[in-house]
């Protein structure tokens, strides 16, 4: 289930978000959950099982598209179908929103075959494109 960010969860999204390749450094880290926090077109998702929060799903929202920025699962969940699983809810929560991934992400759209060309509709109608 795809929950949005609290503050209480702040240790966690730090943990998943380390998990990015760009996320490892300690400041870097600090400042991108930094701009989730205070900038109000970020958003940041937990992804939530009966075990617990395993997933993370960061965006930014613009009035014509939302870019997938990150998105990381849990190293012992991974290969289960929960990052494809998160970006479905995704797209359920965006229907009619265009969901453009971000260099950071465009290996793990290609690597679930959300994407295969340039451009796919999905059953919502809204793109899932690729740059």
């Amino acid at each position: 289930m795809l929950i949005r960010y609290k503050k209480v969860y702040k240790k966690i999204a730090m943990g998943l978000l380390s998990f990015m390749p760009n996320e490892k450094d300690l400041k870097k880290l600090q400042k991108t959950m930094n701009d989730y926090v205070m900038d109000q077109d970020r958003h940041l998702f937990l992804w939530k099982e009966e075990e617990g929060i395993i997933g993370l799903m960061g965006i930014l929202e613009d009035d014509n598209q939302v870019q997938l920025q990150h998105i990381s699962v849990n190293p012992s969940h991974r290969d289960q179908g929960f990052g494809k699983r998160m970006v479905h809810a995704l797209i359920d929560l965006y229907p009619k929103t265009p969901i453009i991934s971000h260099e950071n992400t465009i290996a793990f759209i290609e690597k679930c075959n959300l994407k295969d060309s340039s451009e796919k509709e999905n059953e919502n109608n809204n793109l899932l494109i690729l740059y």
